[in-house]
């Protein structure tokens, strides 16, 4: 019999279909669907089906330092015991098992779980690894025509991350939770990736907070061919001391002359004209960091949109979405593709008119060889198939690749300078000349901009004149995408890992909004790390471990190396952090009370603020308690997470609950206690 292993049920059932033919059946072994044809089973697993932890003795928190976890010894244990023991009984009656996990460090890595686990009850059946980048008849096929060993290195990298990480967040989250005395669910989170991250975020609050608006003025004239004609609008500029064009007038006198100056004439004289033509090339294929960001701009959420991808790569309808390629591999026929999406009604008259053309795809900059660049496949499902949001990341994915082969968009750019009481003008007009790419990719701006066509020396009549007041703004929070761009170019994570690290920081009450904005315990976290121990938000720590890691996957390096190497690192953490334990405790304690402050109390004038009772159920409380008893009731469901907007009847915070795709704003609770 031969055993095939896949990461996920979705994957198994899927590979069943296709190397079946359709004839494979199911049936359910412990509570886990087993796949079978003609001598062959396929099973899915559940991602990890093992997990890495410390002995039993290293489990009370109380009981052990922190800093002895830095050197523990870890041990692996069955997360998912159902899924394992099928697969060894399975096993065990294996003459051949072929190991069909996703391919990338982390699916090397179940796979060679899975390995380990099948050699624990067959020592001699042989295994062997397939790989795809999508899971489609042909590819599947061809991937099992051709299967190949495990790569071991690669596995080894995803090995010394899950441990490195394990240790990292272990130790420095018992640590500052002991110091700050949070058991239980409400313990502080810190992780290798995770606070660097997290230190990005606060950084940027501390610039805005730390921002100076300054006073500038802006003057606009409306400027027309004759008083029939729609008017356009003109700026004023002049050219600063490095003799470059300024908008922007910082003296409040200086621009009431200029603004005199144009209020003393009805005409403008056209003194220059600029007519060009702009090619705006067709976007590269997708990788994961500009899928995530175009996916963004449809309103999907970094996690939301990977997870729907990956439900499409299961079904066989995209390729795999963890990918840093952004050049289509010579395998790939674009125009046989085109031919499947040409007889379809969603896409069909766009592909065919891409057909037509026959151009060469768009490259971007980065060429790997392990996954294409996200793209649709061959298998195309109906409208009716998908889930809204399943359909527009699908359609993204489509039209991306549609892009790829279409033309450039043409633009004509028309720059006019004119001249008025002594002061000069300029108005930029654009128009789109030929749409391209834009026809087929509709998710960027084709807004244009009227200006008439003029000539030198012609006179314009000058109408309304403004003077706009304004201030210099903060820079802008990082929106997710901006994000995961900025921890892709500073090394902190992995394509795999950066969406998922956000998560975690909404999950932990870390962050909130969109745009990510840290809280108050946020804040504290990284302002105690900056002080006693600055290396757990060090940018520079975690980008040289993920190069390490990289260098085992490559075989440059040795697992044993980089984790010892990962361990060194922390133990100079922990000898920073020695001395500091009350210090921390109370600077994170304060920091809690701060996150958890709502406003005064009706009865005593002492803080509200939320609480936890014995029983897990959160709701407000008086900081005055025991002399002052005064409460309130807070929704059952989710975790609470104090607002910055307050109530104006009774100068307390909203509330909002966090409850994952439930997550609900609850409001002022003395309100909601009031209805």
């Amino acid at each position: 019999m031969r055993l095939i292993v896949s990461e996920k049920n979705n994957a198994a059932r899927r590979i069943a279909e296709i190397l079946s033919d359709g004839t494979a059946s199911v049936e359910q072994q412990a509570g886990v669907n087993v796949y079978s044809w003609g001598g062959q089973r396929v099973v899915g697993l559940s991602g990890h089906v093992v997990g890495v932890d410390f002995p039993d003795e290293y489990s009370d928190w109380n009981k052990v330092d922190p800093s002895e976890l830095v050197t523990a010894e870890i041990v692996k244990t069955p997360t998912q015991e159902n899924i394992v023991n099928v697969l060894k009984r399975l096993a065990r009656d294996a003459d051949q098992v072929t190991i069909a996990t996703d391919y990338d460090r982390e699916g090397e890595l179940i796979g060679k779980e899975a390995y380990e686990l099948v050699r624990e009850v067959n020592e001699d059946a042989p295994i062997d690894r397939v790989r795809f980048s999508s899971i489609t008849e042909n590819e599947v096929k061809n991937a099992f025509s051709e299967p190949d060993d495990l790569d071991f290195d690669l596995a080894a990298a995803g090995e010394a991350r899950q441990i490195i990480d394990l240790i990292w967040g272990a130790a420095l989250t018992r640590y500052l939770s002991l110091a700050a005395k949070q058991y239980g669910d409400d313990f502080i989170s810190v992780g290798r990736v995770q606070s660097p991250t997290l230190k990005l975020l606060v950084d940027r609050e501390r610039e805005i907070e730390a921002f100076d608006p300054e006073n500038y003025w802006e003057l606009f004239a409306d400027l027309s061919k004759d008083t029939e004609e729609s008017p356009f609008e003109a700026q004023y500029y002049y050219l600063d001391e490095d003799d470059n064009e300024a908008e922007r007038v910082w003296d409040e006198s200086e621009a009431e002359a200029v603004f005199e100056a144009l209020q003393g004439t009805d005409v403008a004289t056209v003194t220059e004209v600029d007519r060009r033509t702009r090619t705006d090339r067709p976007p590269a294929p997708f990788n994961t960091t500009q899928f995530i960001r175009a996916a963004s701009g449809i309103g999907h959420s970094a996690q939301r949109a990977m997870s729907i991808a990956e439900d499409l790569y299961t079904a066989g309808y995209i390729t795999y979405p963890r990918t840093d390629n952004t050049v289509y591999p010579e395998v790939l026929d674009p125009q046989e593709l085109l031919a499947a999406f040409a007889d379809t009604r969603e896409f069909g008259e766009d592909a065919r008119s891409l057909q037509e053309l026959d151009r060469d795809p768009t490259r971007g900059d980065t060429e790997t060889t392990d996954h294409p660049p996200i793209h649709p496949t061959e298998d195309i499902p109906q409208e009716s198939d998908l889930s809204e949001d399943e359909w527009t990341v699908y359609e993204l994915v489509v039209r991306r690749f549609l892009a790829t082969l279409a033309e450039p968009a043409v633009w004509e750019h028309l720059r006019v300078v004119a001249e008025a009481g002594g002061e000069s003008l300029k108005a930029n007009g654009k128009r789109l000349v030929d749409p391209g790419y834009l026809d087929v990719y509709p998710y960027l701006s084709t807004d244009e901009n009227y200006v008439p066509k003029v000539e030198e020396g012609e006179e314009l009549a000058l109408s309304e004149v403004r003077l706009e007041a304004k201030q210099t703004q903060p820079p802008r929070r990082y929106g997710q995408s901006r994000l995961i761009e900025t921890m892709e170019s500073m090394g902190i994570g992995t394509k795999a890992t950066r969406h998922g690290t956000i998560e975690k920081l909404y999950d932990r009450g870390y962050i909130e909004g969109d745009p990510p904005r840290p809280t108050r315990l946020a804040r504290a976290v990284v302002e105690a790390a900056e002080t006693y121990a600055d290396l757990m938000v060090s940018e520079e720590m975690t980008r040289q471990l993920e190069a390490d890691m990289t260098a085992i996957a490559e075989g440059e390096a040795t697992y044993e190396d980089v984790t010892a190497e990962s361990r060194e690192m922390l133990t100079a953490v922990f000898e920073e952090l020695r001395d500091s334990r009350e210090e921390i405790g109370e600077f994170l304690r304060d920091a809690l009370k701060a996150d958890r402050r709502l406003g005064p109390c009706p009865e005593c004038g002492e803080d509200l603020l939320v609480r936890q009772s014995r029983q897990g159920s959160y709701f407000v409380g008086c900081d005055g308690y025991p002399d002052c008893r005064y409460t309130l009731p807070l929704p059952s469901t989710g975790e609470p997470l104090v607002l910055e907007e307050t109530c104006e009847e009774h100068d307390t915070h909203h509330v909002k609950m966090l409850a994952g795709r439930d997550t609900f704003v609850h409001g002022c609770p003395r309100c909601a206690a009031a209805e």
